[in-house]
C-alpha cells in the first residue's frame, strides 16, 4: 500500500494515499442517493504526498493480494480512521466490493474502540432486546456473537451474507449514530436511508459476475450520495483509497462526473410468459373490441365521401411541393413563361386546394407581384351572377359536383357575351380595381388577386388572349366573361386543367430525378382536380378530420400488428420455444395450453420446464418430505462455488435423476435451434450446494450445526430457505391442478418442517424493538 503523509510538516501521522472529494450533503428528500454539488480532489495525483520506499508504489501485477511490500490492512484502516476522527468526519461508510473483504477489514480493527460508555450501554441494551426473540442456541451463533463484539466498539458490517435480523440491527444502530465505521457492500447504498458524514471507497474496481471493471458513474453517484447528513452536514466527504495504482485523471473524472449509463431493455421471452399469454385469449379479444370502437365519420354534401382518397393524394403531393417550388417554379426559365395570358394552376388561400387561373399582369416597378385571375369553384347550392345593373340573379346549380358549370347563352346578361376583339386602346398601366377583386361570369365565380412566385403550382402549356386594359383599368364585365370562358375552354381530354409545360423541352430540366418528381406532381394535381372533394366548401374542415382519422388508423394498425402472430413470430427464438412446449406436451398443435402447461405457469421461483418435468416424472414420489424439500433447494439456491455436499444414497440418486432431466431438456431446446448449451443450462438452473444443509434443517438440526456443513454464509442459507418456502407453495398449487393429493400433503409437511426459528424470525422493522 502506498503511504501518504497527512500533516503539513514532516514526521506527521501517515494515512493511505487517497483521492478525496467533498460534496454538498444538505440534500432534499428527492436527492438522498444523488452525488451533489462541489468536488475537490486532494492527494490522488500529487507526488509530493507520496512517500516511496523501494518500489512499493509499483504495480507488479499481483493486485491487492501482494501485501508484502505494503503495510497491513489493520495499519491502513487504523491510520485512516484516526485521521477522519481527528477531523470530525465520522461516521463513515466504507464500501468494499466483496463480503469476505468486508469481514476481513472489520476483523482487522481489533485494537480500536470508537464508542463512549453511554453508547456502549445503548448498543448492549438494543442488541439484547433485538436478539431476545431468538432461542438460546441461535443467540450464540458465531455470526451473532462476532457482530455484537464489533458493534460494542462502534464498528459494523453489512452485506448479503449476514442473517436478516443481524443486518436490521446494524442498520438501526447506524441510523441512531452509534456505529462510527461501517464496512459494507454496495447494497447498503440502495433502499436504506442511512447517510453518513464520509464515504470511503476501498477501490474503484469491482467484479460484476463476469469480469473486473471500473465503477460506472451511476454506481459511484449512488454510493457517494450517502456522504452528508441532511440538516447536520454542510458538505459530505468522499475518499478513494489508492492501493495498487493511482487512477488516471481521465478515468477518475469519468467515474465521478461521467454521464449515467443508458437504460437498456433486459426483456426476455420465457416459456411461462408465452403460456400465460396463450391462456388469456379473452384479454386479446377484449382489446380487439376496444380497438374496433367507432371513430369519427365525415358527412359529405356531395354523396359518398371521397376525402380519404383525396387526403392520400394531398399528403403525397405535399412531399414534393417544396422541391418543385424551389427547383422548378422559381427558376428563371419558369419565370419567363409567366407572361400575361399564360394559363396557370394556383394555390388556394387554404393551401389545401388549387385553382385554374391566368396571368393578367407581370410584376412591375410599382407592383412586385403577378396579377392573376383564378376561377373559384366553391359554389353554394345556388349561384349568383351579376347583371348589368349590378343586381344578382339566382340560378340553379345543376353540376356543382364538378366545380364549374356554364350558364346557358339565353340566360346570360348582355355584358357576359364574348367580346369580339381585344381593345386597341393603349393602357396607362394603372390598376383601378381593389385587390382582391371578386365577381361571377358565365355562372363561375372568379377572383383577381396578387400572387407571389410560391403561389404557382404549375404552369400550363396553353395561353389565352386577354384584354389587360379592360380587365384592370375598366373592370369590364364583358372582358371578365370572355376571359373566364376562354379558361373553361382550355380544359382538354376530360381533365380539369390544361397540360403542364414539358419539363425537358420547355423548362429545360436536366436532373432526371427532378423530372420524375415533376411528372408525379402534375399528375397528382390533375387527379386531385377530378376528385369530387376538389373545390368543396368544406374541404379544409374535412382535411383536418381526415388527418386525424389517418393518425388514429395508423396507431390502431400498429397496435393490431403488435398483437398479431406475425409480430410475435419475429421475436428471436419464439418459434423454437413454441416447438419445445409442443414437444413436452405443455400446449397442443392449436396452441391450447394443456394441464402440463397450467402446472408450468405456477413455477415462478425455479426454471419452469425442469420443475414441471420433475413433477410429471414423479421424481418426488419416492422421497420423504425432508428429502424432497432438500432436492428442491437446487431450484432456488444461487451461489455458484460452494463446498461439495455430503448426500445420502437416496438423495444422490435423486440429484442425478434431476440433473439428467435438465440435460435432456437442454438437448431438446438445442434441437429446436435455441442458443442453449445443455451442460450450461443444467448448471445454471440446478445448484445443489445446499441440499445437505436444507435436509438437515428440515430434520430439525439447529442452525448453528447446519452452518458447519457448508462454507455458504449464514445470510445466503436463510435467503435460500425463505425462497424455498415459496417454492413449496408453488408445488402445492401444482399438485392441486394435477389432482395429486399425496404430493400436496408432502409439500405442506415440507413447508412446515423448514419454517422455524431464526430463518423465519419476524422483521424488527415490523415488530419493533
Amino acid at each position: 500500500m502506498s503511504p501518504a503523509t497527512s500533516g503539513g510538516g514532516g514526521g506527521g501521522s501517515r494515512a493511505p494515499a487517497s483521492a478525496s472529494a467533498s460534496h454538498d450533503g444538505a440534500r432534499g428528500p428527492k436527492h438522498e442517493t444523488s452525488h451533489m454539488g462541489k468536488h475537490k480532489q486532494s492527494g490522488a495525483h500529487n507526488s509530493g504526498n507520496l512517500s516511496r520506499t523501494g518500489g512499493a508504489n509499483q504495480n507488479n501485477g499481483n493486485g491487492m493480494n501482494n501485501w508484502g511490500l505494503r503495510r497491513s490492512d489493520a495499519s491502513s484502516w487504523l491510520s485512516l480512521i484516526n485521521k477522519l476522527s481527528k477531523k470530525s468526519l465520522l461516521p463513515v461508510v466504507i464500501f468494499c466490493f466483496s463480503k469476505n473483504r468486508c469481514d476481513r477489514s472489520a476483523d482487522s480493527m481489533s485494537g480500536i474502540d470508537l464508542t463512549s460508555s453511554s453508547e456502549k450501554s445503548q448498543i448492549r441494551v438494543f442488541c439484547d432486546k433485538a436478539f431476545s426473540r431468538l432461542k438460546g442456541s441461535d443467540r450464540n451463533l458465531p455470526q451473532v456473537v462476532r457482530v455484537q463484539n464489533l458493534l460494542h466498539r462502534g464498528i459494523g458490517v453489512h452485506h448479503a451474507g449476514l442473517l436478516p435480523i443481524v443486518k436490521e440491527v446494524v442498520e438501526m444502530l447506524f441510523c441512531r449514530g452509534v456505529i462510527k465505521v461501517l464496512f459494507s457492500t454496495e447494497t447498503f447504498a440502495m433502499g436504506v436511508n442511512a447517510p453518513a458524514r464520509t464515504v470511503v471507497f476501498d477501490t474503484l474496481r469491482k467484479f460484476d459476475g463476469k469480469e473486473f471493471r471500473q465503477l460506472l458513474p451511476g454506481e459511484y453517484t449512488q454510493m457517494a450520495g450517502r456522504a452528508g447528513r441532511r440538516g447536520l452536514d454542510k458538505i459530505g466527504t468522499v475518499v478513494v483509497m489508492c492501493r495498487d495504482e493511482i487512477l488516471e485523471e481521465r478515468d477518475l473524472k469519468h467515474v465521478i462526473v461521467g454521464s449515467a449509463t443508458r437504460l437498456e431493455s433486459q426483456f426476455r421471452l420465457t416459456y411461462i410468459m408465452i403460456m400465460h399469454l396463450l391462456r388469456v385469449e379473452e384479454l386479446k379479444q377484449l382489446l380487439m373490441r376496444k380497438l374496433a370502437q367507432p371513430t369519427k365519420s365525415i358527412e359529405c354534401i356531395k354523396g359518398e365521401p371521397a376525402i380519404e382518397e383525396y387526403y392520400d393524394m394531398y399528403s403525397e403531393a405535399e412531399k414534393h411541393r417544396t422541391e418543385i417550388s424551389e427547383a422548378v417554379m422559381q427558376s428563371s426559365v419558369a419565370q419567363n413563361f409567366l407572361t400575361p395570358g399564360r394559363v396557370v394552376v394556383m394555390k388556394s388561400q387554404s393551401a389545401q386546394d388549387h385553382l385554374l387561373g391566368v396571368v393578367v399582369k407581370a410584376p412591375s416597378s410599382s407592383n412586385k407581384q403577378h396579377i392573376v385571375l383564378v376561377l373559384k369553384p366553391e359554389l353554394p347550392a345556388t349561384i349568383q351572377t351579376p347583371l348589368a345593373s349590378g343586381n344578382l340573379q339566382d340560378t340553379k346549380n345543376t353540376d356543382s359536383s364538378q366545380g364549374f358549370y356554364m350558364v346557358a347563352k339565353s340566360k346570360r346578361a348582355l355584358e357576359e357575351e364574348y367580346c369580339t376583339s381585344v381593345s386597341s386602346r393603349k393602357g396607362s398601366g394603372a390598376i383601378n380595381i381593389k385587390l382582391p377583386h371578386q365577381g361571377a361570369a358565365a355562372g363561375v365565380r372568379y377572383e383577381v388577386r396578387g400572387a407571389d412566385n410560391t403561389d404557382f403550382l404549375y404552369i400550363c402549356a396553353g395561353k389565352i388572349k386577354i384584354d389587360q386594359v379592360r380587365l384592370l383599368e375598366d373592370s369590364s364585365s364583358a372582358a371578365y366573361s370572355k376571359t373566364v370562358q376562354q379558361l373553361l375552354e382550355k380544359k382538354s381530354d376530360g381533365n380539369k386543367y390544361p397540360p403542364a409545360l414539358d419539363p425537358l423541352n420547355d423548362l429545360k430540366l436536366k436532373d432526371m430525378h427532378l423530372v420524375e418528381t415533376y411528372y408525379k406532381w402534375t399528375n397528382l394535381l390533375q387527379k386531385m382536380a377530378k376528385n369530387k372533394c376538389h373545390g368543396c366548401i368544406k374541404l379544409e374542415e374535412h382535411i383536418k378530420l381526415a388527418r386525424e382519422i389517418k393518425k388514429h388508423s395508423e396507431e390502431v394498425n400498429a397496435l393490431k400488428y403488435q398483437m398479431s402472430d406475425e409480430a410475435l413470430q419475429q421475436m428471436p427464438d419464439f418459434q423454437g420455444q413454441i416447438d419445445v412446449l409442443k414437444e413436452i406436451g405443455c400446449i397442443d398443435a392449436d396452441l391450447v395450453v394443456q394441464i402440463k402447461g397450467r402446472v408450468a405457469c405456477e413455477m415462478n421461483s425455479g426454471e419452469e420446464l425442469i420443475c414441471t418435468e420433475c413433477l410429471f416424472e414423479n421424481q418426488l414420489d419416492d422421497l420423504e418430505p425432508e428429502e424432497a424439500v432438500a432436492l428442491m433447494s437446487s431450484f432456488v439456491f444461487q451461489q455458484k462455488n460452494t463446498s461439495e455436499p455430503s448426500l445420502t444414497p437416496k438423495l444422490s440418486m435423486a440429484k442425478e435423476r434431476l440433473y439428467n432431466t435438465a440435460i435432456r431438456l437442454g438437448d431438446l431446446q438445442a434441437y429446436f435451434k435455441l442458443p442453449i448449451n445443455p451442460e450450461e443450462y443444467a448448471r445454471e438452473n440446478l445448484k445443489f450446494g445446499l441440499v445437505e444443509v436444507v435436509y438437515e434443517w428440515a430434520k430439525g438440526t439447529p442452525f448453528a450445526d447446519i452452518c458447519e456443513l457448508t462454507d455458504v454464509p449464514e445470510g445466503m442459507i436463510v435467503r435460500t430457505i425463505v425462497r424455498l418456502d415459496e417454492t413449496c407453495r408453488e408445488f402445492k398449487n401444482a399438485a392441486s391442478i394435477m389432482g395429486n393429493s399425496t404430493l400436496y400433503k408432502k409439500m405442506e409437511t415440507a413447508s412446515n418442517a423448514i419454517k422455524r426459528d431464526i430463518v423465519f424470525a419476524a422483521s424488527l422493522y415490523v415488530t419493533g424493538v
